[in-house]
């Protein structure tokens, strides 16, 4: 029996069906950098180097919007056939401020993110952050898969004088990398192919190359993220 005041709605997709305790540690970590955001300000958000990984395909078919083309009124409906990801894909591990992208790095052919390659990007990354002049008091904030979390990444994270800010499981909502800026990478590389590698890399990189206001406001966003974290109660946050 339909109401006449109910609607039809699609369900919203997210990552993982989240438990309380999950939830209740959302609310807890969210809560610790929002403190330390109120007391510190500006000042405490441009000590975090955030990062993450994704896969960046040779090519990756545009979405509907992105192919939507101006025609008169009488011309019939443009028909677009479905396409799939390409096979080739290079991997990014890319660490980033609010101010700019602090290093790109792509993984060679034939290896994986273990905690041996792991550490070699964070010592590449210190080297990098010590060059720019913002080697005191960097806050590393990454996931916690397990190249990330073991006992020798520990290790090398204390030895290279990182403080690790603190991120929940299952939680792209609260990543910056998730939720700001490998949608924008992804949305511009959309439709373009790619014939090697070095060509991916090439264009990330130079996409990378943006204006400071693209980082400072990825960097406004997980303010806002915390806060709305804590008010529905750890539950996923919405764009």
């Amino acid at each position: 029996m339909l109401f006449l005041d109910s609607r039809k709605v699609c369900a919203r997709w997210v990552p993982r069906m989240l438990s309380d305790e999950m939830k209740t540690e959302r609310v807890r970590i969210s809560r610790e950098p929002l403190e330390h955001f109120e007391k510190d300000g500006e000042d405490f958000l441009k000590n975090i180097v955030t990062g993450d990984e994704t896969w960046v395909h040779h090519y990756d078919p545009e979405n509907k919007g992105q192919s939507m083309e101006y025609r008169q009124k009488e011309s019939p409906q443009p028909k677009k056939f479905k396409t799939q990801a390409s096979a080739g894909k290079v991997m990014l591990t890319v660490f980033w401020n609010s101010e700019r992208v602090v290093l790109a790095d792509f993984l060679e052919k034939e290896t994986t993110i273990n905690s041996q390659r792991y550490i070699e990007t964070l010592t590449a990354l210190k080297r990098r952050i010590e060059r720019i002049g913002k080697g005191n008091g960097t806050l590393l904030q990454h996931d916690i898969v397990r190249p990330h979390t073991n006992a020798a990444t520990r290790d090398a994270i204390q030895r290279l004088e990182f403080s690790v800010l603190p991120h929940p499981p299952y939680s792209p909502d609260l990543a910056p990398s998730d939720f700001h800026l490998f949608p924008k990478l992804m949305e511009r590389l959309k439709g373009q192919r790619f014939s090697c590698d070095e060509e991916v890399k090439s264009a990330v990189r130079k996409w990378f190359k943006k204006k400071h206001q693209f980082f400072k406001d990825g960097f406004q966003n997980p303010v806002q993220r915390w806060r709305k974290c804590i008010e529905v109660c750890g539950d996923f946050v919405e764009k």
